[in-house]
């Protein structure tokens, strides 16, 4: 018969791991901090999202400016100055790398 080690150690990652879970499933986290400059600069040729709005022609000073700017002319901003096909396709990207450095993952 096999005796199997370990297991207690693994149960107790695997819970800090669903506690972490599901603290971050309760935030609501601002655009800035999942773009970070990490990200930003691994993705885009900026080191913060504050210079990519600064460099997109847009004027960018309130919510509600950027909320203005119609999402075709965004999209294809981000297809001009990255890989990705559109904001919300950088978003989520950038939300799954955020998200796995806040579970330990990364």
């Amino acid at each position: 018969m096999f005796k199997i080690t370990g297991l207690d150690e693994a149960m107790k990652k695997l819970n800090d791991l669903q506690r972490k879970a599901e603290a971050i499933n309760k935030q609501s986290v601002a655009v800035g901090e999942v773009l970070t400059p990490d990200f930003m600069l691994r993705h885009t040729p900026f080191g913060s999202a504050d210079e990519m709005y600064q460099a997109s022609g847009f004027k960018i000073e309130t919510p509600e400016d950027f909320a203005a700017i119609p999402d075709e002319d965004w999209d294809a901003f981000i297809r001009s100055i990255s890989s990705f096909a559109d904001w919300k396709s950088m978003l989520n990207e950038a939300g799954k790398e955020w998200a796995a450095q806040k579970l330990g993952l990364k």
